[in-house]
């Protein structure tokens, strides 16, 4: 049996090129990622404390940011056939470090699981009146984890399906928002009917809102032929799914005057067109959960030296994600959001600089990709890369200049830099290098 049929995805070895996927299979999960409910949640949230064109250029900023790290980490993985996780160790973290950063991803994605999975059960106990959210949340969290349990191939199936539904309901829905308001008085004059954010606030909340999405892409990336695919795919879901579907949000707040986005689909489509939307949870949701496995995989085979199956950890995290959504995590999502585009993109900013600039450990990684294996060795942790990991986040998080998520993001890509350089200068290395293992 296979690996991606025994449901474990190549979680800790590279993607043979004999089973790479075409550009557009992978686009449109990725597009499913973008185009889903949780953007239409973040336009609305941007509509209801901006004016459109304050949310315009903040969705524009923060897409930018979102579309050069996701191209330049996805490229880097689908050249190597590497989980963000396994890429990680021989790009600046080694293995206990990559652990560190795969755990870190893990739970941020199991509370984006928690935020969609609540958005789901919410809008079908609106709709259908029985049971609670409590019992709601704990069918849809079983559904997602069995979706996932199956892998790509699931995934890729479950993406062909809800995506062009969404689609077409967001297409009605812009129409009858066209049709039933001022289209130009809601861009030019209209005013946002909650508490006004900040220019900075509102693109970390954007670049935060898909921020583990671009640090993830070389789960999915693994799988295309090439950088030039990538390229494609990442310019095209960036900002057809983010910057169309968050300023039909936006319009959408600023013409309800609520940033629901439940009441606000309601409005506008009706329960079918709400439920659609709703349900366009599971794509973006059984996303959440396969890449949180891949990460929880790396971190236990990293620790405790222990091949967990990816199926195995996929029921793990799934049932404890859903507890998450049962005890109502949607409450936390602005802050959530907020705290998120601080926090990862240094991790982002280290591998890019450890993998294209300082090249470390490409030699072996090249030595070993026609082969299809991995490298014999990898360092067992990088104190630089976690301390500029931790510094840039304390960066992003306390200091008000400019915006954060950039800020975080250049912070840990400069400090991994300096600091490494100083290292190799001050121990007179031929090379900057630590402890190594051969147990990877």
């Amino acid at each position: 049996m296979s690996k991606e049929k025994a449901g474990d995805d190549y979680a800790l070895s590279r993607v043979p090129s004999n089973v790479r996927r075409p550009m557009w299979e992978v686009l449109v999960i990725r597009l499913g990622c973008l185009a889903c409910v949780s953007q239409v949640m973040l336009g609305a949230a941007l509509g209801y404390g901006m004016t459109f064109w304050g949310a315009f250029w903040a969705t524009m900023f923060g897409s930018v940011i979102l579309q050069a790290v996701s191209f330049a980490i996805g490229a880097a993985a689908a050249k190597e056939g590497l989980s963000t996780s396994l890429l990680s160790r021989w790009s600046g973290f080694g293995k206990a470090g990559s652990s560190i950063i795969g755990g870190i991803i893990a739970i941020s994605l199991m509370g984006w699981f928690g935020i969609q999975n609540s958005v789901f059960a919410e809008g079908i106990y609106k709709a259908t009146g029985i049971f609670n959210m409590q019992i709601w949340s704990a069918i849809t969290g079983l559904v997602v984890t069995i979706i996932v349990v199956y892998g790509y191939k699931v995934l890729s199936l479950t993406a062909d399906v809800t995506l062009p539904l969404f689609l077409c309901t967001m297409v009605y829905a812009g129409f009858k928002l066209l049709s039933g308001h001022d289209i130009g008085n809601l861009i030019m004059t209209a005013q946002p009917a909650g508490k006004i954010l900040s220019m900075g606030a509102a693109t970390t909340m954007v670049a935060g809102g898909f921020i583990t999405g671009a640090i993830i892409t070389p789960d999915l990336s693994r799988y295309m032929k090439g950088p030039k695919d990538v390229f494609a795919a990442t310019v095209v879901s960036t900002f057809v799914g983010e910057l169309t579907i968050n300023l039909l949000g936006v319009l959408m707040a600023l013409a309800v005057r609520t940033s629901d986005i439940v009441s606000i689909m309601l409005s506008i489509t009706g329960w079918l067109g709400a439920g659609i939307v709703i349900f366009s949870t599971l794509k973006i949701n059984d996303i959440n959960l396969y890449s949180a496995s891949l990460g929880i995989t790396n971190m236990i085979d990293a620790i405790f030296n222990i091949k967990l199956n990816r199926a195995a950890a996929t029921w793990g995290i799934g049932i404890f994600s859903t507890i998450l959504s049962m005890l109502g995590i949607i409450n936390y999502f602005q802050s959530f959001l907020t705290l998120l585009g601080v926090t990862l993109p240094p991790v982002a900013g280290i591998i890019f600089v450890d993998y294209y600039i300082l090249k470390r450990d490409r030699k072996l990684l090249e030595a070993t990709r026609h082969d299809e294996n991995l490298p014999e060795s990898c360092e067992i942790i990088n104190p630089i890369a976690i301390v500029a990991w931790i510094i840039a986040s304390i960066i992003g998080k306390f200091i008000n200049i400019g915006i954060p998520a950039i800020m975080s993001l250049l912070a840990g890509a400069i400090i991994y830099y300096l600091v490494s350089i100083i290292y190799k200068a001050v121990t007179k290395s031929e090379k900057i290098e630590f402890k190594r293992t051969v147990d990877i």
